[in-house]
């Protein structure tokens, strides 16, 4: 992948005349040949823009719930999900915000309660 350092290097030297605008061209392309254009991952290219909770019955695989808040209102939605179960065993709501502010992306937490027959998967998209 062709970075914009590369790119810049090659047009400095064309600029102090160490090479020919045509040798610098054919430098700028075998540089856009030499590598295929790769979009930057999802977590740097935009910020997180979805908080999803997915809970599944173990026994039968299926979706019990499936929730999807917009980033910006998870705030109020943790403090609102940690009145009604502030005991879940293994999630820690303070440390599930933190990640939020930090911008992680992805599966942040995955529980299993063996109790209840439950998973709860929290993604941060």
């Amino acid at each position: 992948m062709t970075t914009t350092e590369e790119r810049l290097r090659i047009l400095k030297m064309i600029e102090d005349g160490v090479i020919t605008a045509e040798e610098g061209a054919r430098l700028l392309e075998a540089l856009e040949e030499a590598g295929p254009k790769r979009e930057p991952p999802h977590s740097e290219a935009t910020p997180p823009r979805w908080f999803r909770v997915r809970v599944t019955d173990l026994r039968s695989g299926k979706a019990k719930a499936n929730v999807n808040i917009p980033v910006g209102l998870v705030d109020v939605g943790l403090k609102i999900g940690a009145r009604f179960r502030p005991d879940i065993e293994g999630l820690d709501f303070s440390t599930v915000a933190e990640a939020l502010r930090r911008g992680v992306q992805g599966k942040i937490c995955d529980i299993e309660d063996a109790q209840s027959s439950e998973r709860v998967e929290i993604y941060v998209e």
